[in-house]
């Protein structure tokens, strides 16, 4: 088998067939079995890159490995948008089997993308928002992104995506921009992204907490304050609490990792035997915690807020 003949110095791993061609590369080339074409006009030369780690990772890298391949052919001014630019912004995913797709907008009187495979949007005369992250994907702004999700996502998806948009750390957008947002441009038939907002709350690190707390205030227990910094009679610091109920000393922490690491483990337990010291009492709950039609999620709360003295 002959080797196929090189690429242009300093080629990228995906590039448009146009631009090949004006620089030299011959059209047999292009064909060669080493160069994938994932969508008509655009080559792969090398896999992509890894975009993501950690939780959700295979979910996440195959919505930026789509995008990575697409890339090449948005124009000027054309970006990614709704659940897309959510997904490779880091927002937590809908729970399987949903499939996050490939939605590339563009604003009057521009033209979206009419390709197969992609979701392509007209979006109202407006001045665009887009920017790019620190992938390199040109993405649009995060509030518009959450408000396009609102037909394609459940109420619940939504909640904690905002959750996460509205993070302190993450500092993509506020609550007060997202109401602006939903204000102005309009909310879903159902009003799920009015709906959604009522539940949105600062402080919920993961889409686990989320569920774990709408849990917890949708069966009428009290709403607790998340993100609580405990401190001990010393006033030395002893742990941030996911959820925590002051007047009770009480808390409750989602946990949906995999301890695989005996270290982490160990420093897990320290840190529990730390707030019990204080006389707080933790509330671990699992991941099967919050499943199925009666989710034990929210017994286990119920019972230790009754025996810590709530009357409710």
């Amino acid at each position: 088998m002959r080797t196929p003949a090189p690429l242009p110095p300093g080629a990228p791993g995906r590039f448009l067939v146009s631009e090949a061609l004006a620089n030299g590369v011959s059209a047999k080339r292009l064909r060669a079995a080493d160069l994938a074409t994932p969508h008509r006009g655009v080559r792969i030369a090398t896999e992509p890159p890894a975009f993501f780690t950690g939780r959700d990772q295979d979910r996440r890298q195959a919505v930026a490995a789509a995008g990575w391949k697409y890339a090449p052919r948005l124009k000027d001014w054309q970006f990614f948008s709704h659940e897309t630019a959510l997904a490779l912004l880091g927002a937590p995913l809908p729970e399987p089997p949903h499939e996050v797709g490939l939605h590339v907008s563009a604003h009057r009187p521009r033209r979206e993308p009419r390709i197969a495979g992609v979701g392509g949007h007209r979006l109202q005369t407006r001045d665009p928002a887009w920017f790019v992250t620190r992938t390199g994907f040109r993405v649009e702004d995060a509030a518009r992104a959450w408000r396009q999700a609102g037909t394609l996502w459940g109420l619940d998806d939504l909640i904690a995506a905002a959750d996460f948009l509205v993070l302190p750390r993450t500092r993509l957008a506020t609550i007060d921009e997202l109401e602006t947002e939903v204000e102005l441009m309009g909310d879903t038939g159902d009003g799920r992204l009015t709906r959604a907002l009522r539940e949105v709350r600062v402080g919920a690190e993961s889409a686990g907490e989320t569920r774990s707390r709408l849990l917890v205030t949708r069966s009428g227990l009290p709403e607790p304050v998340l993100q609580y910094e405990l401190f001990d009679a010393h006033g030395l610091f002893v742990a941030r609490l996911d959820a925590a109920y002051p007047e009770y000393r009480l808390a409750f922490e989602y946990d949906g990792r995999h301890h695989a690491d005996p270290q982490q483990f160990a420093k897990d337990a320290d840190r529990w035997e730390a707030i019990r010291k204080t006389g707080w009492r933790l509330v671990r709950i699992l991941s099967h915690h919050v499943r199925g039609g009666s989710p034990a999620a929210v017994s286990m709360v119920r019972e230790a807020l009754r025996e810590c003295g709530w009357h409710g």
